[in-house]
């Protein structure tokens, strides 16, 4: 459906002064050229200033009457179709300024020519004609407004130059073409051509083809081969829709009453391939080593049949205006070819074509769909697009449609555009039309900037005859169709450019027309509004937004259209309610100006809609720096108690209610939670108890559920204990006044938000710094225990050694520095124990060696018990350990516990046992009863005995440690080997009647054989 509004995009008009009545015309980047009629061979030359006024730059002489002409921005140059003495050629006009500046001199040459000896520096100052010659006559041109390459449509091909630059000296540059390609297409006479980038679209009478050019893989070996033979660069496409429609053969075949003609056909991407046009390229530059090789990819192939539409059967039913419309991303400025030029990179891609009675735009890109169908109130004789607008003439008007190339950009450009965070109205969204404006005659219409050149030539027939329909059908008998207007009856013309008011104006123009709306048409209010967005968008993403002088207007506009928009989902009920909060994200309104837009001062029965509360919901989550005043935190209580009472204790401990009232608020939660109660209701009741001093409410709150309970209900909302600002973690009273009353109670509850992913580690660590007011390089004990608590939940590998090298480092710290903890931990070692894995019992041999230490060694018993029981378990990684255990290394018998548990668990047993043999013998065979077993179980009589038989030897009696050490050792032993094996580890010097027991009990036990 196409809607329409009677707005005024169009502004002022002026007459172009032409000397001769025109023929074609064509824009270029500020000119506009005119080619007079076939009498005259000429091209006028106009400088197109501001508000449309036209200043005369001079005129040019063409070697014949002009019959297309285009102009390309890259190379700035004009290229023609010519007739002359029946007979048309392609020519290119470079350097056209110097002619039209009143220079005289003119060069005419063919494509390719040496250009090297010709031109000097004298003969810069002098167009060029290039003669581009062709085995068949050239029926359409277009110029890629990317790269300047330039493409010619002929009978059954289309023939590609591509635009070079030759350096005749550093400060003299010559543009020249080269035919690089030829596409054979049977059966095809080109009616239009577009060409951008490597995209190709043609049209016959009522065919549409788009195609794209891609790089082909190629051979080394074959690559001279592929240049010459066409056939191996692009086979035939199979000819598919056999049984869809007639052959081109049954086309020809005619009664004497009627041509019959196929049915139609729409194939997008893939499917296209099984059209009826068999494609075959044909490389004609010369094969060098940077050729660039190409294959065919179709894109879309539209059939139509003659329009069979309520304006009747139209028996001269066209295709016309062809174009395909790219929309770039903006780079920086560079330097191209001696000029300061935008970067150009293409961002999306548009093809448009026409019937009499309605027109397509499809947008082309991974996909190639239809974006939008235009219905026209009459038959069209003209169409063009541009990123805002179709402009349409028809025999008497100039109509305005409204376009969705912005939409589809910004979704090229920005995959996620349709999030929380940004939005952009659909490219479904049904397109309008803006204006019909009256002009008698019009004929041709070209657009620039914003400016439509339009050319009028009014008839002396009468209106209304050309109005009435013609039903006569299609028919062979009747020698061909006839044209409907008598070119000698015309009386006049003229030659308009009709200026486009700015698009600030129209927005404005379009915002106050939507107010009609705002109480009785919902959706047309939205619609309209969307259509200014678009067109504000549109001129944003041009490539001269950034020089344009009315950037911050256009900025202004944006916002100001997105803050209309989010107005629309927030007030109206609309399946899309959830678009206010992106819309009004991007406005950049702060939610104070929002509640002003949308809350009525002192109406108590206003109606709140789901898309404003879905705003203010989402917006009141967010950790915003934005703090409401007690007379908005109140409204808000009001609007949500009403409308979503479950949200209410959520809101209450947002950022942004921090100014709340907390008996209003307590008022309300109180009403609540007869309605729904929940923990996460009593936890922010007790939170608003004690921001109003009240410790018993406090207490009677606390105490409706047992901690367990409370501890799980702070992760329906974390907010109670701690809330951002500007990217900090801050604490709020709620964990304060629990840090000092119930320390147990907050520490479950952080790791119930750690466990449940509420909060991250990092983040857990800065919380419980801020709040006991510790530095960065402390640690207070309240997030030790937090580790330790943490422990007991954490299955992740890498969690898990990051905190238990965290505690062993702060361990550590604390014993190697004499230090106490600031406060009592919440758990002790035996507690770990029994409830965490990674708390291992302590092993014997450790009691045995830290019974005889020092007094000193006790000073910090809970420290040295926790690292000594972590170490003891299996789950820390002692290799990633050993750097931060290096500070205890030589301190006494905690050290000496610590340097042998680390060997141990690394399996150097030997140098555990040399530790314990200098250090503390007495827990030497205790260790090795506990630790050699198994595979290391032979170390009892590989090293400990004789380690003890030369110790024992050294001190005799005086050490009556070794003597009992070895007579355990010696005990062990007789326990395990074979009485011949026995007494090979007896020493040959020792004395008898020590060795005899065990001799006597090990052969007792196992009889010499």
């Amino acid at each position: 459906m196409v809607q329409l509004y009677n707005l005024h995009p169009f502004g002022s008009q002026q007459v172009v002064p032409c000397k001769q009545e025109p023929a074609h015309f064509c824009c270029g980047q500020d000119e506009l050229f005119v080619a007079c009629a076939a009498a005259s061979c000429g091209v006028e030359v106009f400088a197109v200033r501001e508000q449309g006024r036209c200043e005369p730059l001079g005129s040019f002489a063409t070697l014949g009457a002009v019959l297309r002409m285009a102009h390309s921005r890259a190379g700035d140059y004009v290229v023609t179709i010519e007739e002359k003495n029946k007979a048309t050629f392609l020519r290119a006009y470079t350097n056209w300024r110097c002619m039209s500046s009143g220079s005289p001199r003119v060069c005419v040459r063919m494509v390719g020519h040496k250009m090297e000896e010709s031109y000097t520096e004298a003969l810069k100052e002098q167009m060029s004609i290039v003669e581009m010659p062709l085995s068949d006559p050239p029926l359409c041109v277009s110029c890629c407004p990317v790269n300047g390459n330039l493409l010619v449509g002929c009978k059954n091909k289309l023939v590609m130059f591509s635009l070079k630059y030759l350096v005749i000296n550093p400060n003299f540059t010559v543009l020249d073409f080269e035919r690089s390609l030829i596409l054979h297409i049977d059966n095809v006479i080109p009616a239009e051509v577009a060409f951008c980038s490597r995209y190709i679209a043609v049209t016959t009478e009522l065919d549409v083809l788009m195609l794209k050019l891609e790089l082909a893989q190629q051979d080394t070996d074959s690559m001279g081969q592929r240049a010459c033979d066409a056939n191996t660069l692009q086979a035939p496409v199979d000819r598919g829709m056999k049984d869809d429609g007639p052959s081109e053969h049954t086309v020809q075949l005619e009664t004497d009453e009627f041509v019959i003609c196929q049915k139609p056909v729409e194939l997008l991407g893939e499917e296209s391939k099984s059209c009826e046009i068999p494609i075959v390229l044909e490389s004609t530059g010369l094969a060098t080593e940077g050729t660039e090789y190409f294959q065919v990819r179709y894109l879309l192939f539209r059939r139509f049949t003659p329009d069979q539409s309520p304006f009747g059967f139209c028996e001269d039913t066209k295709l016309h205006s062809l174009q395909l419309l790219p929309m770039y991303q903006t780079g920086s400025s560079v330097k191209a070819h001696g000029e300061t030029e935008n970067e150009r990179e293409l961002l999306s891609l548009f093809c448009f074509f026409s019937l009499p009675h309605v027109g397509y735009l499809y947008s082309v890109g991974k996909l190639v769909e239809l974006i939008s169908t235009y219905y026209y109130s009459e038959k069209s004789e003209q169409a063009v697009l541009t990123p805002q607008f179709l402009h349409v003439i028809t025999s008497e008007n100039l109509q305005c449609f409204t376009v969705r190339c912005s939409a589809a950009a910004a979704r090229d450009e920005d995959p996620y555009i349709d999030t929380t965070v940004k939005a952009c109205p659909p490219v479904s969204l049904d397109v309008c039309t803006l204006r019909m404006q009256l002009f008698i005659g019009p004929r041709a219409i070209c657009h620039f900037k914003n400016h439509v050149i339009l050319l009028i030539k009014a008839d002396t027939e009468d209106i209304t005859e050309r109005r009435k329909p013609t039903r006569r059908m299609l028919s062979r008998k009747t020698g061909g169709i006839k044209s409907r207007k008598n070119p000698d009856s015309e009386s006049g013309w003229n030659l308009y450019i009709v200026n486009t008011v700015s698009t600030v104006q129209l927005y404005r123009e379009m915002v106050d027309y939507s107010r009609t709306y705002e109480n009785v048409k919902t959706e047309s209010c939205i619609h309209l509004l969307s259509e200014a967005h678009l067109l504000v968008r549109a001129a944003i993403m041009d490539p001269g937004f950034f020089k344009a002088d009315d950037k911050e207007e256009l900025l202004t506009a944006f916002r100001e259209s997105c803050a209309f928009l989010g107005d629309c989902y927030s007030r109206f009920d609309t399946k899309d309610y959830h678009l206010a909060l992106p819309y009004y994200r991007m406005s950049g309104l702060s939610m104070m100006e929002v509640l002003e837009r949308v809350v009525s001062q002192g109406d108590e029965k206003q109606k709140y809609e789901r898309g404003f509360i879905f705003y203010l919901t989402h917006s009141l989550n967010e950790d915003l720096n934005e703090e409401l005043s007690q007379e908005l935190t109140t409204k808000i209580i009001q609007i949500f108690y009403l409308t979503e009472p479950v949200q209410l204790p959520h809101i209450i401990c947002t950022p942004c209610m921090r100014n709340v009232c907390p008996s209003t608020a307590m008022s309300y939660l109180q009403k609540t939670e007869k309605i729904v109660p929940s923990v996460v209701l009593t936890l922010t009741k007790a939170f608003m108890a004690l921001k109003m001093g009240d410790l018993m409410m406090y207490k009677r709150e606390m105490g409706s559920y047992k901690e367990t309970v409370l501890a799980f209900g702070f992760i329906g909302q974390p907010k109670l204990l701690r809330q951002h600002k500007e990217g900090i973690v801050i604490p709020t009273e709620f964990a304060v006044h629990l840090k000092k009353t119930q320390p147990g109670l907050l520490v479950a509850a952080i790791v119930a938000l750690y466990e449940n992913s509420k909060m991250e580690l990092e983040e857990a660590d800065t919380f419980f710094k801020t709040l006991c007011g510790s530095s960065e390089n402390t640690v207070p004990q309240l997030l030790v225990d937090f580790w330790e608590a943490l422990l007991v939940v954490c299955t992740q590998e890498e969690a898990l050694q990051k905190l238990l090298l965290r505690l062993i480092c702060q361990y550590v710290c604390r014993i190697s520095k004499r230090e106490f903890p600031e406060t009592k931990p919440l758990k002790t070692t035996e507690d770990l124990i029994n409830s965490c894995n990674h708390f291992g019992l302590i092993f014997p041999w450790v009691i045995s060696i830290m019974a005889v230490g020092s007094p000193s060694d006790q000073d910090y018993p809970e420290d040295i018990s926790k690292l000594q029981s972590i170490l003891c378990s299996q789950s820390i990684n002692v290799a990633s350990a050993l750097p931060f255990l290096e500070p205890l290394s030589e301190d006494g018998n905690v050290g000496l516990t610590i340097r042998v548990l680390c060997s141990t668990r690394l399996g150097k047993y030997e140098d555990s046992l040399d530790l314990l043999l200098n250090k503390c013998p007495d827990a030497v065979v205790l260790y090795a009863q506990h630790e050699l077993k198994d595979d290391s179980l032979a170390l009892w009589w590989n090293k400990l005995l004789p380690e003890l038989y030369k110790r024992t030897r050294l001190t005799g009696n005086y050490c009556p440690v070794h003597i009992s050490s070895l007579k355990e050792a010696l005990s062990v032993v007789t326990m395990e080997l074979e009485l011949r094996d026995f007494l090979n580890v007896i020493p040959e010097d020792g004395t008898a009647a020590f060795f005899l027991p065990h001799l006597i009990h090990c052969s007792q036990r196992k009889p010499l054989t």
